[in-house]
């Protein structure tokens, strides 16, 4: 009787071998391990396999195996001349008998003691894995908790922001009423300060009869308070024009050395005869040239110099320029005067903020040059800083830009307007607000619309010459002029009067705007989404009511008639150059689009044919193809047709502009079509 093998002990069992023999014991197949370790081949037989002495136990195995299942049937078989025990499996198998082995540890007590091990290491996880579920479960009620006291700080965080915000909005609208009430102040303050200095200069001069001395000396002094009041109230609604943003710029290009000149010219009689105070300018490079806002830079400067020739007693004042890095200039006003400690060189840069010494006591000031010079470097795209140390003068450094971004960002614009895209319609934007035109730029670069950027009416009907847009946005507020006439003249002249005209400005003046002709009025700001919707819409009017698809690509004409769904123009269909040629002569189109590759015959030979009836002959004709041209296609085609459009770049937008424009370019208007057609 076989010992079987203990349950606990198959968990170790090594790796099995597979074993088929006949009904006799001789081995027929194996596997690649079986053969290894037993060094067996077919044919052998199973009990030459046996090691001495239990030759019985194999014989009985397959005889049990041939009739039934056997689980567990020990047999020492020699692996490699050495006696091990396998633990079998056996079963009957298409006559055959299948046998799945595996060895067995040879010291049953080691392999009871790892099971020992084992079982207790298990136990050792299993009571380590409980203490750690407790240990989780505290930390879960202790986030619980947290969490807790989070959503508590949130609600608490969510009503400071609230607070916050309305703070905020609070200080917006105060500033915006500090900053419009210190405008109009200003603006009340300059009328009877220019009626007190002329009445102090009229008392001054001689001509008007001679006063004494102490009168002089009394009005001398009302003139001087009057001239510092006045500077005051200017420096002040600069600030609040800085500050609301509604400073403007208008550059313009100049030469640093004639600059220099003028600024020397405008300053020097600021500096007394007697002065001890030499005032210096050193020569720019010859080709030293900006183009930006010269009267800020100018402003700048001045403050700069009044302030070192004010806070200078003995020495001397010196104004340069010079090209600095990354195509900049750097203007510098260096003094030897009194100097400024460490510890006040950021403070001087704020309002009303002067430093307290014997000198600043007698010159006085309003405490607002510095920070307004600040503010315009900035506006300018510069900087200006300070070098300086008591008793050893100020170097005050004022680096701008050679040529103002926005004056890049404006030329840049321009000779992207030159070169019109043939997948984009053109729009015509009159504007004198460059960050306006930024915007308007910005909005329509995405989608199918060209912007064609103009300051002034006669950059516009210069424009106008060379390009008809598919719409005019346009401001009627323009810096030096209006375009209320611009307006009328466009919508009174045959030639322009069917473009879409949008007027967006800043007052309302609709009832105007609309009576001159205007399709639409807005008032600024206008929105990305609900202009492109409004010159979509504006775009697809015209006077065309029927056209002729030429094209044998049922796709493509299937997605001409789309881009053109929902506009007033009525599409009529042909697959091939004979039918289109007959439908063009019977129902003469106002424009046709032509395929240039046709199946039966050439877009030239449609072209020569259309030319050759007299009904057909003035039709105009917009080509539209995959096909890559060559340069003499190309020019044939040129000669023959209005526009090639190639069809991958056709948008909505561009197929109703080019429609129009080929109308126009031919004289054809709603008139001219019901008159050809009639």
């Amino acid at each position: 009787m076989t010992t079987p093998v203990p349950a606990s002990l198959w968990h170790f069992l090594s790796r099995e071998v597979a074993l088929v023999c006949d009904a006799s014991g001789t081995l027929t197949w194996m596997d690649e391990r079986a053969a290894r370790l037993l060094e067996a081949v077919p044919g052998q037989s199973l009990r030459a396999l046996a090691a001495q002495g239990t030759e019985d136990k194999v014989d009985r195995l397959i005889t049990l195996a041939r009739d039934e299942r056997v689980e567990r049937w020990e047999a020492i078989l020699c692996v490699g001349g050495v006696p091990r025990t396998f633990a079998f499996r056996g079963a009957p198998h298409e006559g055959s008998v299948a046998l799945v082995g595996s060895l067995v540890p040879e010291d049953y007590a080691d392999s009871l003691s790892q099971v020992s091990e084992t079982m207790s290491e298990l136990a050792a996880l299993h009571r380590e894995t409980e203490r750690q579920q407790r240990e989780l479960k505290r930390r879960a009620d202790e986030l619980t908790r947290l969490n807790r006291d989070l959503e508590e700080s949130n609600r608490g965080v969510r009503t400071l922001h609230a607070e916050l915000d309305e703070k905020t909005e609070s200080l917006v609208r105060a500033a915006e009423i500090k900053s419009r009430v210190v405008a109009n102040v200003s603006h009340e303050f300059r009328t009877p300060l220019h009626s007190i200095l002329g009445l102090a200069r009229l008392l001054l001069n001689p001509a008007n009869g001679a006063l004494s001395a102490e009168q002089q000396k009394q009005v001398q002094f009302i003139r001087s308070s009057g001239e510092a009041l006045f500077e005051l109230v200017n420096n002040l609604l600069d600030l609040s024009k800085m500050e609301s943003g509604k400073a403007t710029l208008r550059p313009v290009r100049f030469s640093a050395s004639d600059f220099l000149g003028a600024l020397r010219g405008m300053i020097r009689p600021l500096v007394l005869a007697d002065s001890r105070v030499e005032l210096r300018f050193e020569e720019p490079p010859a080709d030293l040239a900006l183009e930006t806002d010269e009267a800020k830079v100018s402003q700048v400067l001045r403050n700069l110099m009044s302030n070192a020739l004010k806070f200078t007693e003995k020495g001397h004042v010196t104004v340069s320029a010079e090209r600095g890095p990354e195509d900049t200039v750097c203007f510098r006003v260096s003094d030897t005067g009194i100097g400024i400690a460490p510890e006040h060189q950021t403070h001087i840069f704020e309002e009303f903020t002067q430093v307290e010494s014997p000198l600043q006591k007698r010159v006085k000031g309003t405490g607002l040059g510095l920070a307004l010079s600040r503010r315009l470097a900035e506006f300018l795209g510069g900087s200006l800083t300070v070098q300086s140390a008591p008793g050893r003068g100020s170097t005050f450094t004022f680096t701008l830009p050679r040529v103002h971004p926005e004056v890049e960002e404006m030329l840049g614009m321009a000779e992207r307007s030159q070169q019109l895209e043939p997948g984009r319609a053109p729009v015509l934007v009159l504007e004198d607000d460059r960050q306006t035109l930024f915007l308007y730029e910005k909005y329509l670069s995405r989608s199918g619309f060209q912007v064609l950027p103009v300051r002034t009416v006669d950059e516009a009907r210069r424009t106008l010459q060379r390009v008809r847009p598919a719409a005019v946005v346009m401001d009627v507020m323009l810096e030096g002029e209006t375009s209320w006439s611009f307006l009328s003249e466009l919508k009174g002249n045959e030639a322009t009067c069917d473009i879409p005209i949008l007027v967006v400005t800043l007052m309302d003046r609709e009832q105007k705007a609309r009576a001159l002709g205007a399709d639409e009025f807005w008032l600024k700001p206008v929105g990305e989404e609900q202009l492109l919707r409004k010159l979509a819409e504006m775009a697809r009017s015209g006077p065309v009511h029927k056209l002729l698809i030429i094209d044998d690509d049922d796709v493509h004409r299937y997605l001409l008639r789309q881009l053109l769904k929902d506009t007033p123009y009525v599409l009529s269909e042909a697959a091939t150059g004979p039918e289109g040629i007959q439908l063009a002569r019977e129902q003469l189109p106002d424009l046709i689009f032509l395929d240039f590759v046709l199946p039966d015959m050439t877009a030239f030979d449609v072209l020569d044919e259309l030319k050759t009836d007299p009904r057909t002959r003035d039709i105009p004709v917009i080509i539209h193809t995959s096909h890559q041209l060559q340069e003499e296609e190309r020019r044939r085609l040129e000669k023959g047709t209005s526009t090639i459009l190639a069809k991958h770049k056709l948008s909505r937008e561009v197929a109703i502009t080019r429609i129009r424009d080929a109308l126009h370019k031919t004289g054809l208007g709603t008139d001219a079509g019901e008159s050809r057609r009639g």
